[in-house]
């Protein structure tokens, strides 16, 4: 680890930590959230927010399937196309250098969620997304339980 931000600036962890009980409340299902938590760490290759959702989506009641398929989804027959939009809109968002967010993929994002599911989507996605960013940055390591769970 390269350092505990945490422990640097405490107020951090408590605003991140506030943004994920927002979520949690979210209507969304839960075991959507946690597909596409789990994805945007695949994307981003933050090993120890991989680890950590691969628990939660098994504990959201998500077979081992579907979960070692996911970073294929593309290919599998396995998911539901609301499903498919909310991976397709989290991996356009992660990569939003690449992909420029097309409004195709909001387009069939926005036939399938309504205007608040959206918002609450896009902000699992972006809150992922800095979760990820601080573990590859800081080098946060699997097994390393020096930083408090955000759940």
């Amino acid at each position: 680890m390269r350092l505990n931000w945490v422990k640097v600036i405490p107020e951090t962890y408590t605003a991140m930590k506030a943004m994920e009980s927002f979520l949690e409340r979210s209507k969304l299902e839960t075991k959507l959230k946690e597909l596409v938590k789990l994805r945007t760490s695949q994307i981003n290759c933050s090993e120890y927010c991989v680890e950590l959702h691969k628990k939660e989506v098994l504990a959201s009641g998500e077979s081992s399937e579907r979960i070692e398929s996911l970073a294929d989804w593309r290919n599998s027959f396995l998911y539901t196309p609301r499903e498919r939009a909310a991976l397709n809109w989290c991996e356009s968002l992660t990569l939003i250098a690449q992909s420029g967010a097309p409004d195709a993929i909001y387009e069939e994002v926005e036939r399938l969620f309504t205007p608040e599911e959206i918002v609450e989507l896009t902000f699992v996605i972006i809150t992922m997304n800095a979760w990820n960013r601080l573990s590859v940055g800081f080098r946060t390591e699997v097994g390393n339980y020096a930083l408090p769970r955000y759940r």
